[in-house]
């Protein structure tokens, strides 16, 4: 049987589209990365099966997606209809920690792919996900071979390399070229932001 997407997530898929577009001056690397993602995901993948979770720091997810919606039209848009999908996430903690980690990071932080491996669709060539962070929390620094870029939700600091720690702010792209060292951190209000991958 073949795969049909679902609207809402097609709906989702579609304002992250518009809101890279909308996003203020992105480098020519994160242009480039939008593209490439935008192009890959014309084709659909297959349906993921798995059970959605929920752990007790989505408790702060209203809060994130409200505060998304207010930032500008292309955010509403994106933030309301990732609130239609998100209770088919499956919610995780990162399996491991890293350097400069806050005390309260195991439990004030989550993370789920919405498209990829796990997520509501399965594919290997893209990876799509959200991660939130409670008020409060450092994220440890980190590093992966794919390379990477965040579209950010809500306010919240990101550092990669020797670069110093930034606000992109919301509805503003955040760049990872592969391999490098990088981490966020969440200050009085939750952090959210949206990741995309390409992985070949």
């Amino acid at each position: 049987m073949s795969y049909s997407r679902p609207p809402n997530l097609q709906k989702f898929l579609d304002g992250l589209q518009s809101a890279f577009a909308a996003s203020a001056a992105p480098s020519p690397e994160a242009t480039a990365f939008a593209g490439k993602l935008c192009s890959a995901l014309q084709a659909p993948g297959s349906g993921g099966n798995q059970e959605p979770v929920q752990l007790a720091v989505c408790e702060h997810l209203p809060a994130a997606i409200s505060a998304a919606a207010d930032a500008s039209p292309e955010m509403a848009r994106l933030a309301n209809s990732f609130e239609k999908i998100t209770s088919q996430l499956i919610w995780k903690v990162r399996a491991s920690g890293g350097p400069h980690a806050s005390a309260n990071w195991p439990g004030g932080h989550a993370n789920a792919v919405i498209v990829g491996k796990g997520g509501i669709e399965e594919r290997n060539d893209v990876a799509i996900g959200a991660s939130l962070l409670a008020p409060h929390v450092r994220y440890p620094d980190h590093t992966h071979p794919p390379e990477e870029l965040y579209l950010v939700m809500t306010a919240g600091r990101f550092q990669h390399g020797d670069d110093a720690w930034c606000d992109p702010g919301p509805g503003d792209t955040f760049h990872n070229p592969p391999g490098i060292k990088h981490a966020m951190a969440s200050g009085d209000r939750p952090l959210l932001a949206i990741w995309t991958m390409l992985l070949n």
